[in-house]
């Protein structure tokens, strides 16, 4: 997931290098470039840990889902190989109201890829769907409560199983290819946020045809994107294509004709595919993998603004439910030894919830991690074992025992295996059963809260603290453990309402409320952010990843 806004130079110095190097030879070098990609077989294979969980642009709610979405559909915008916000569907710039709430976009001469034309009213209805409470989109009040105007109040009256109206929502079609969108504030990131797959339009005709059946495969959808998607059988096929889009309006900048993936859930077999030439680009490289090519020129990488942590289920858990034990489940991982032992990739220890360069302070200019540092969490055995006797005397008894919900790769597995031996031997009379599940199945078992504690990660949606600062508000849409404190939920609603055009005080407010996070509540068990790590042929020119949102785009990626 990711933006304009995320400028982590040196990741984006590996993508620019690859043009820069096309370009330094002059002209005539150019020409032969070109040459050499227009003679190429434009075909790309590519590997991924993970089957797709959902291709509806309503219901997902994970990066390959939506990496998928970024590359066969489009929303108003979508970022460029820069890392720049770029016309989509959107052509030109917006008129915006005095008061910056009101945005008003035309919309270019697009078609979906069964030659239907991308109206206002797909926006208007793909909107509604994910705001509609019988549907339950895990995104939709997530990423429209509080910034579309209408939004909030539709997701409390489905709640509390009141009426609602639909058309309340600040979303209009004036005509056929002109869209006004209404915010119930100014949002700085709002470009950005348009980006993002949940703001992605529908076809209403298409998908009430489809009915129960749409986006279920490639056959029950409609695509106005770069490509088609095609060879996916559902949420469980281990293989799909991305096909060149005839009907995608900017056509012409797509080179690439396919691009095969498949599932590959073994590292190092990824890395003896990619030897073999039978892929072109790896899934990220695990810690035993990545030595083996430091210093290789096919070797990408960069630190993402995505951190991971131990979520910890407080729902009809009397354990977790205890701050003390929570507490010490937090400070008894030893953080350094597991990133330089068993991730060993470049990914960085995390005490904090918001990661170290990643948004800047408007006003100052200064990291928003300059505020609380990091530390907030540090591993701490002797600090962990008092927690957890003054936690175990609370409950009464001398053991418990917790399920500890893990994807099934290798890779998760080993570090499941990690987390469960620090946290047994640290903390006497626990027990870790670690249960480990395929993606789409542990994402289903997150939304109905069926663990106890699970590695979560947040890559952010837009660049701004908010994108982390609010998935712990009650009740929110990704808070999936029952997490509540009146103190953290004002301070976030004021960062978002009275203080939203107030930087340094806006900051310093979001600042506060993860120290109640995590100094006060323990709520999460922050780990690490991380570092990733693929291979990719030398072949292959302009890989394009992107920092906020989807991971990639194969839009502007071609074969020399």
């Amino acid at each position: 997931m990711k933006k304009t806004k995320f400028f982590q130079l040196i990741a984006i110095s590996l993508v620019l290098s690859v043009l820069l190097a096309a370009c330094s030879g002059g002209e005539d070098t150019s020409k032969d470039a070109d040459k050499e990609s227009a003679n190429a077989t434009q075909e790309l294979k590519a590997l991924e840990l993970q089957a797709i969980p959902s291709m509806d642009t309503v219901m997902a709610q994970d990066t390959v889902s939506f990496t998928t979405m970024n590359n066969v559909m489009e929303g108003l915008y979508r970022l460029d190989s820069n890392q720049e916000v770029v016309g989509g569907m959107a052509e030109g710039e917006p008129e915006v109201s005095e008061d910056g709430t009101v945005y008003t976009f035309k919309l270019r001469d697009a078609k979906w890829s069964n030659g239907d034309p991308v109206t206002a009213s797909d926006f208007v209805f793909a909107w509604q769907r994910a705001i509609d409470p019988e549907n339950a989109s895990p995104y939709g009040p997530y990423m429209m409560d509080g910034k579309i105007k209408g939004a909030a109040e539709i997701s409390v009256a489905g709640a509390a199983k009141k009426e609602y109206d639909l058309n309340t929502l600040g979303v209009k079609a004036i005509d056929e290819k002109t869209l006004e969108v209404t915010l119930e504030r100014p949002i700085p990131f709002f470009k950005s946020l348009m980006s993002f797959p949940t703001f992605y339009p529908q076809n209403q005709k298409f998908v009430e045809e489809q009915g129960d059946n749409y986006a279920k495969t490639a056959e029950n959808l409609i695509y106005n994107g770069p490509f088609v998607l095609s060879n996916w059988d559902g949420s469980t096929a281990s293989s799909w294509t991305y096909s060149k889009n005839a009907e995608y309006w900017d056509a012409e900048a797509v080179k690439l004709e396919t691009v095969q993936w498949n599932v590959l859930k073994d590292a190092q077999a990824a890395a003896n595919a990619f030897e073999t030439g039978e892929a072109d680009v790896t899934p990220k490289l695990t810690s035993d993998i990545v030595p083996q090519y430091e210093g290789d020129e096919r070797l990408v990488k960069w630190l993402e603004p995505t951190i991971f942590w131990l979520k910890m289920n407080q729902k009809d858990n009397e354990a977790l439910a205890n701050v003390d034990i929570r507490k010490a489940i937090a400070q008894a991982v030893n953080k350094d030894d597991f990133v330089n032992s068993v991730l060993n990739n470049g990914s960085i220890v995390a005490n904090y919830a918001v990661p170290q360069d990643f948004a800047k302070n408007d006003e100052t200019g200064k990291d928003f991690r300059e505020i609380n540092g990091n530390e907030l969490l540090p591993y701490n055995v002797e600090a962990a074992k008092e927690s957890w006797e003054k936690g175990l005397a609370a409950l009464g008894t001398e053991k418990v025992e917790l399920r500890y919900l893990g994807d099934d790769t290798e890779n998760a597995k080993t570090i499941a295996e990690y987390v469960k031996n620090q946290l047994e031997t640290n903390l006497p009379g626990l027990t870790i059963k670690v249960e480990s599940v395929p993606f789409s199945v542990r994402i289903d078992r997150e939304n109905s809260q069926d663990f106890d504690i699970q590695m979560a990660g947040w890559g952010p949606d837009y660049l701004d603290p908010m994108t982390f600062s609010d998935l712990w508000l009650t009740g929110g849409g990704n808070n999936k453990m029952d997490y509540s404190n009146e103190k953290y939920d004002q301070l976030v609603n004021d960062a978002q309402t009275t203080l939203a055009q107030k930087p340094v005080e806006r900051y310093e407010a979001l600042a506060k409320a993860e120290r109640i996070l995590l100094e006060e509540d323990a709520a999460i068990a922050p780990m690490y952010q991380r570092s990733s790590n693929v291979l990719v042929g030398e072949r292959v020119e302009n890989f394009t990843y992107h920092l906020v949102g989807p991971e990639y785009s194969f839009k502007w990626t071609s074969v020399k």
